[in-house]
């Protein structure tokens, strides 16, 4: 049965405590509302999941355009830099503005009529809930065995209501698709779901040495694609449009930002407010079944995703796809995309918030890093691995201001990828010979990418401190170390392995035609 709703139970997003931060080696938890109030004393978020992160950062990027004006898509570029460059200058986010802005808007997680960022229709909608497990990431629920965790259908612990609202951000951004529970509109009932906006992506996020600048550099800048007057909302907005007739305009920054959820979901409080005992998780928006001229979805850009365009398929909005995460790729094998200026010839496109970062002032560029935000998970229910990491100042290292570094990055990002590839292939042949085996197992190729994997990160970082010294042949001999090393044990106890490896390393060696540049766009 749907769960009575409790008029006494309230949450407020904007003022009790659920986000981590950091300052210095003090860590604390606030709600939004101080989460504005204390950014320029705030060294960094300090979320422990980081797609839950990534998810926040949107939702305070929209919240900063709306307290300081850079939300007016009538200011030209001059003036929009002019407004951010005062506003970093005054080093925090005025208190009337704060408060005028939390005044206005619903913010309790609760609410009857509003509960923040969830759907109180589910209760009708729904003719029963989907369960905390199968809202908990990690938990096993319905008939799933119960390997790595103590919880089952019986052991159903509530969750600390703060942690819940970091568990609903991934859902909305990165959430599943497929079976769900079934929601009943208009009279039909369907079960079936569309995936999060950012599901299986990597983002990356400018990094201020405070919160108040993290928050402005990431505001990403109004590109010019149609947005009608006064129509942008985010969700918790008055104006925002209601869930049962969704605006199909991706407008700027509210609705790019925070309204792209396809998963509706409504929380069940436990006494008090403070833990969460159950969930309705479901399908948020449909397609019209029967459509007389099937429409092509539209091309939104998340100012934080990188991009690669594939030319030879048909479908217009098909031939760009996000570049997608990988828990096994470090993040220093992505520079060459972050750095190279947009090219437009190119295949690959760094995220459109680094087009506004040279604007900064001077001592902000040069300290900006990068904070990587990435969720390893497959186009549809599997979840692998989160993973986050920060860069050192990159900015000084972009095509704009420093060309030759810019290109050695990505000379040496090519190069390193290339010579994995010859390393995958030299140690499955050899694998081949020494085992007079068939097939060409990768048993030897995958511990050979393991050890050469860290092996050319420590290359990379001299290479980019030696502009002359050859990159191929520095990460071949990378490449060679690491599969001797695997193979150490076998070459000693056989000849044939030692003469296979012997051969796979001369291959290594062995020189190659340069290979075309990377191209980006």
């Amino acid at each position: 049965m749907p769960a009575l709703p409790q008029p006494d139970v309230t949450f407020s997003a904007a003022d009790h405590p659920w986000i981590n931060v950091r300052t210095g080696p003090q860590y604390d938890q606030v709600g939004l509302r101080d989460l504005f109030l204390d950014a320029h004393t705030i060294d960094d978020l300090a979320l422990p999941h980081p797609p839950a992160a990534s998810a926040l950062l949107r939702i305070a990027v929209a919240i900063t355009a709306r307290i300081t004006g850079l939300d007016d898509p009538e200011l030209t570029a001059s003036q929009w830099n002019a407004l951010r460059r005062t506003c970093l200058k005054q080093g925090r986010f005025t208190p009337d503005a704060v408060h005028a802005y939390f005044d206005r808007h619903a913010w309790d997680v609760f609410d009857l009529v509003r509960p923040w960022l969830q759907e109180p229709a589910l209760r009708t909608q729904c003719d029963h809930s989907s369960g905390i497990n199968a809202f908990v990431p990690g938990r096993p629920a319905g008939n799933n065995l119960a390997w790595f965790s103590p919880h089952g259908h019986h052991t159903a612990e509530p969750v600390p209501t703060a942690e819940a609202l970091q568990i609903l951000l991934i859902h909305h951004y990165y959430g599943r698709s497929g079976q769900c529970t079934p929601r009943t509109v208009d009279g039909v009932t369907t079960g079936s779901q569309n995936s999060g906006p950012l599901r299986s992506t990597v983002s990356f996020h400018p990094l201020g040495r405070t919160l108040h600048e993290t928050l402005l550099a990431g505001v990403p800048a109004f590109t010019g694609d149609e947005q009608l007057p006064g129509a942008d909302a985010c969700p918790w907005e008055e104006t925002a449009p209601s869930t049962q007739n969704p605006s199909t305009l991706v407008t700027w920054p509210g609705r790019l930002l925070t309204g792209q959820s396809q998963h509706a979901i409504l929380l069940v409080p436990g006494p008090g407010g403070s833990t969460v005992t159950d969930a309705y998780l479901t399908w948020a928006t449909k397609e019209p079944e029967e459509a007389e001229e099937p429409k092509e979805p539209e091309i939104s850009t998340d100012p934080y995703l990188s991009y690669r365009f594939i030319t030879e398929r048909k479908s217009v909005t098909r031939r760009r796809t996000k570049n997608r995460a990988d828990a096994s790729r470090a993040w220093w094998r992505e520079l060459d995309t972050l750095v190279l200026a947009p090219d437009e010839h190119g295949t690959y496109v760094r995220p459109a918030v680094f087009d506004t970062l040279n604007d900064l002032p001077e001592d902000l560029r040069r300290s900006l890093r990068i904070r990587v935000h990435g969720f390893d998970q497959d186009g549809k229910v599997i979840d692998r691995q989160w993973y986050t990491a920060i860069t050192p100042p990159l900015l000084n290292w972009t095509q704009e201001h420093d060309p030759a570094k810019a290109q050695r990055i990505a000379e040496c990002c090519r190069e390193a990828q290339q010579t994995a590839q010859r390393l995958a292939t030299v140690a499955k042949k050899a694998w081949k010979t020494a085992t007079h085996s068939g097939a060409s197992k990768t048993t030897w190729a995958n511990k050979a990418l393991a050890r050469y994997w860290p092996k050319a990160e420590t290359v990379f970082w001299r290479l980019l401190d030696e502009p002359e010294t050859n990159a191929p042949a520095a990460f071949a001999a990378a490449a060679a170390a690491a599969l001797r090393e695997v193979t150490e044990a076998a070459r000693i106890r056989h000849n044939s392995a030692a003469h296979a490896v012997a051969h796979a390393v001369k291959g290594l060696h062995r020189r190659r035609r340069p290979s075309a540049p990377r191209k980006t766009a």
